[in-house]
């Protein structure tokens, strides 16, 4: 029999100058012998920012609590004193903040470089936004500072960072070194190759923001791609897998060895999939799906084309391409399917930006290839889904946030709006569809929620933000909600699959 019924309502709540929005919750086991209930646990309220990140956790405040980190913003361009924000994880106060010249869209980073027993926090964004935060109390430890105007490489490091990646102490000071990107020129218009200048792959000293190791991608062109860092389990040698291209712009997936950026023979980096008319902006995800005991590449282009590749000798496994859709998803992984191969699930757009229509999401056996789930919720957005097995039937279930609204032609413009942010749990097995929550006038087109356990008392807890909308521009930041919802559900093992880019925030995917 099944494991969760008699979804309800459970509260009502009233944000500050908002309209009343209802919650929908998960509410009880079918068994009885749970009395444990689902509940909103807080809902912090911040006002005239939001976010382009994703919520990711450690204890900052060092009372057997994970506290969230996250970047925030307003308009691009704009400075705020909320650019970076953490938040206590027991009742949703404000622990500290720090300023940003510009929007902070990526996710924190998490590595005690003070050695005071607490994680400090690597974070990144646009107009060169790199630093390094002190975890205790949010202050600067170190940050980027563009000053390459003559170096051939480094001249070209002057745009965006996207999502930081540790790796391996390379200068032997007994710390890891951070990985990432430098690329996007604002200012290039789309279909047009001027105005756009090759991405940079860097490596920063951890302790000090000094760079290690930089080279400009093999076909010059651009890149929005996180890096993804993996090793196989046989073995030390480091591959980063990196991507080129954008939106319009055609572009390619590669694969190169950590040490050929530190020798800046990035040229060596081996292609392995591409695309006409599209990039890869999407990261894509690692794991094993051939059952040899090596880490495989799953990535999707822009164009929804996906490709499955040997991590070993980067051949192909299978393909899938999805017609007429866009994507800038990456995926979440988990055991949908009963073969225990990790499969993949993402969202794509119908239609070309910005005039995208429906929403569309995929689940894709990661033994075939084959799409076994396809479904139209809401409209275009751009968080990804979390994993866990939310009804305990031994299938994992994607936990995703989006958006209901007048889908066709309505992105941009200040057009008057009506939307509606859900939050709900797919249930492939059973093929139906779990609510969490429902807010009207809030939308969320960025951040990915986090599953996990909190506090550590065996249930599982679901994060997630919701950004004010009241007839508005969906891209615009007029304030935020981030919840906190703690469940019945019990969490007996991590989540595999917890947060962005997995609950390691590094894009691989790891059996337990």
């Amino acid at each position: 029999m099944k494991n969760l019924h008699n979804f309800a309502p459970l509260v009502n709540t009233i944000g500050k100058g908002t309209n009343i929005v209802s919650l929908v919750i998960i509410a009880t086991f079918l068994c009885g012998c749970n009395s444990k209930k689902t509940e909103l646990m807080w809902n912090k309220n911040i006002y005239n920012i939001g976010s382009q990140s994703s919520p990711r956790v450690t204890d900052i405040n060092q009372d057997g609590v994970l506290d969230i980190v996250m970047g925030a913003a307003r308009g691009e361009n704009q400075t705020t004193d909320l650019g970076v924000i953490a938040i206590d994880g027991n009742n949703g106060d404000l622990l500290w903040h720090q300023e940003a010249k510009d929007q902070v869209f990526g996710s924190a980073t998490f590595y005690d470089i003070t050695e005071d027993g607490i994680s400090d926090v690597f974070i990144s964004g646009r107009s060169q936004t790199l630093k390094a935060l002190d975890g205790k109390n949010g202050s600067l430890l170190w940050e980027y500072s563009y000053q390459f105007e003559e170096d051939s490489i480094l001249r070209y490091a002057r745009f965006n960072f996207y999502n930081i990646v540790l790796i391996p102490d390379q200068n032997q000071d007994g710390f890891p070194e951070l990985l990432t990107v430098n690329g996007g020129n604002v200012k290039a218009q789309p279909n047009s190759e001027e105005d756009r200048y090759p991405g940079v792959l860097m490596i920063f000293d951890s302790k000090n923001g000094n760079i290690i190791a930089a080279d400009t991608m093999p076909d010059s062109k651009e890149s929005y791609m996180t890096p993804i860092y993996y090793e196989q389990p046989e073995s030390s040698e480091g591959n980063i897998v990196f991507g080129t291209g954008g939106e319009t712009i055609s572009g390619n997936l590669y694969v190169a060895k950590l040490t050929d950026l530190m020798n800046g023979t990035l040229s060596n980096a081996q292609m392995i999939a591409s695309e006409n008319g599209h990039g890869f902006i999407a990261p894509p995800v690692i794991a094993d799906i051939n059952k040899d005991g090596n880490r495989d590449i799953v990535a999707i282009s822009h164009g929804s084309s996906i490709f499955a590749i040997d991590g070993l000798n980067f051949k192909s496994l299978w393909q899938q391409n999805i017609p007429n859709t866009e994507s800038s998803n990456s995926f979440a992984v988990g055991y949908f399917t009963d073969d225990k191969i990790p499969d993949f699930y993402t969202f794509l757009s119908k239609g070309v930006w910005p005039n995208s229509t429906t929403g569309i999401q995929i689940m894709i056996n990661g033994a075939t290839g084959t799409i076994d789930h396809m479904d139209s919720l809401g409209c275009v957005g751009f968080s990804s889904a979390v994993v866990y097995d939310v009804n305990k039937d031994g299938y994992d279930e994607a936990i995703i946030s989006f958006n209901e609204f007048d889908c066709a032609g309505r992105l941009t413009g200040d057009v008057p709006l009506r939307v509606e942010n859900k939050v709900l749990a797919v249930d492939f097995k059973n093929q139906n569809t779990i609510p969490i929550d429902q807010t009207k006038g809030f939308k969320n087109m960025f951040s990915t929620p986090w599953v996990g356990d909190l506090d550590e008392d065996g249930y599982l807890d679901i994060v997630y933000c919701q950004y004010y909308s009241p007839n508005a521009h969906l891209l615009t930041f007029l304030g935020m909600n981030v919840k906190r919802v703690s469940t019945h559900i019990r969490a007996k093992k991590q989540p595999l699959w917890g947060g962005y880019l997995g609950s390691n925030g590094d894009g691989l995917f790891r059996n337990q």
